[in-house]
């Protein structure tokens, strides 16, 4: 009887601690909510979307072009923490009175005890607007770049953008074309690796390691030449795109922003390298910048139009050498 009232036990027992460990798992899930979404939601929550990143709720620019005349220097650069990242050498030989020199990779400690809005200054402006999109996106939202960067400040500094004058690569390429776009597709997320369940922690996490990383670009001669090897976004209005022409195969997402969904139309595969490109670089190093940090393998086309075709005629806003030049600002050393 014994053994026949032990087996009746173990029967109702077992059954019942099966069921219970069931729930007790259902009941301790953690939230399976995808890192993308958790940091895509937080951004659009906070006014941190890509176009809030180039124009911030202020209705500032992440670019400042620079001061009219040599007078207005004084009031113009104390508005500004002015954070140099050119080379120790280039600094040394001629900068903006107060700037600091410092490395790209400490932008963000540099960020954290600046006393005014940031400007961040480079050669041409595109490694700077990079560097703004981060910081804007970490929370230091009123930081700008210098248009054109110490290219634009002194004639001195213009060899970068100079050397880009005649540049005309794409005059009569192969793969230049003046076409309508390709069709979109609509692609998911990308998918982000992290322990973290928190947007912000998250966000914080994925611009550190952009930071870390640097500034990742490609020329204009390799897409061109090889168009295939890249998802290419041409960041062009859409009169541009048929007026300027554009690389073959490019597509032209415009708006690209999270809230409405248009960023789906980038691809997020693993090995898709997407490339933006846009008139000057500088542009397209903020949505590369974003880009990146939403989980896309991301690159600048450095230069922009102006490096692959600067003599079309068809257009002049943003053309170094037409509406462009440097001023004659005074430099210290």
């Amino acid at each position: 009887m014994k053994k026949i009232s032990y087996l009746l036990i173990a029967l109702f027992i077992v059954p019942t601690l099966l069921l219970t460990s069931c729930d007790k798992g259902d009941d301790t899930l953690v939230d399976s909510t995808p890192a993308f979404t958790l940091m895509k939601d937080y951004l659009i929550n906070n006014g941190m979307d890509i176009n809030k990143i180039i124009t911030n709720a202020d209705g500032e620019k992440f670019v400042v072009g620079p001061p009219a005349t040599a007078t207005d220097v004084p009031a113009y650069i104390a508005k500004y923490t002015i954070l140099d990242i050119r080379s120790s050498e280039d600094f040394k030989a001629g900068h903006i009175e107060s700037a600091k020199n410092i490395a790209f990779k400490t932008i963000l400690s540099e960020a954290a005890v600046a006393s005014k809005p940031i400007l961040m200054v480079c050669y041409t402006g595109q490694t700077a607007c990079y560097a703004t999109a981060l910081l804007r996106l970490y929370g230091y939202t009123h930081t700008k770049a210098l248009k054109w960067g110490m290219s634009g400040w002194n004639p001195n500094n213009a060899g970068p953008w100079n050397s880009k004058i005649n540049a005309q690569e794409a005059y009569g390429h192969a793969n230049w074309t003046y076409g309508s776009t390709p069709s979109h597709n609509v692609f998911g997320d990308p998918v982000i690796t992290t322990l973290a369940t928190n947007g912000l922690t998250i966000l914080k996490n994925r611009i550190e390691a952009a930071v870390e990383t640097g500034f990742k670009t490609v020329k204009g001669t390799d897409v061109l030449n090889n168009p295939n090897n890249y998802f290419i976004n041409n960041y062009f209005s859409e009169a541009d795109y048929g007026a300027f022409g554009h690389i073959d195969g490019a597509h032209r997402i415009l708006p690209l922003t999270l809230a409405d969904n248009s960023y789906k139309g980038i691809d997020p595969t693993p090995g898709a390298k997407i490339v933006t490109y846009c008139y000057t670089g500088q542009t397209s190093a903020v949505v590369t910048a974003c880009l990146n940090v939403l989980g896309y393998d991301a690159y600048s086309l450095t230069f922009g139009m102006n490096g692959m075709f600067n003599t079309n005629t068809a257009w002049k806003s943003n053309q170094w050498g037409v509406d462009s030049n440097p001023k004659n600002l005074p430099l210290t050393n």
